[in-house]
């Protein structure tokens, strides 16, 4: 009896839920993290009325500017994951998640746990660095 084995296309119902978990869970720690390093910022942007004009030393304004420069780098970075957790989430809704964008291979689920917001499958991702 001969039985075409045929390669599987996309994720099921199921296994979409695990990863729509997976996705939503590192989302809120994001947004979380995002939040309190927003406040951080919006707290070292506003002095308040205990500190007065020239007492800080130039040191510690070079230090503390890099500091805040950090602190926005990394809200940058962090909004960047959020959005890319949130278009992950709208591919699990429209059925495209998990679908390699360049070779239209199902992403292996190690890749997509490691990596839950990935397009590509580790393969198509060194292709087209080189």
């Amino acid at each position: 009896m001969n039985t075409i084995v045929e390669e599987k296309t996309r994720y099921s119902e199921e296994e979409l839920k695990e990863f729509e978990v997976l996705i939503t869970s590192k989302l809120e720690d994001a947004r979380g993290e995002l939040n309190y390093i927003r406040e951080a910022l919006h707290k070292r942007n506003d002095p308040g009325t205990d500190v007065t004009a020239g007492s800080s030393k130039p040191m510690e304004d070079g230090a503390d500017t890099s500091e805040k420069e950090s602190m926005s780098q990394l809200a940058a970075r962090l909004q960047k994951f959020s959005t890319q957790l949130e278009n992950a989430l709208i591919r699990i809704k429209n059925g495209t998640y998990g679908v390699c964008i360049d070779t239209g291979k199902l992403i292996p689920k190690e890749r997509l746990r490691a990596v839950p917001h990935t397009q590509q499958t580790i393969e198509a991702k060194l292709m087209k660095q080189r």
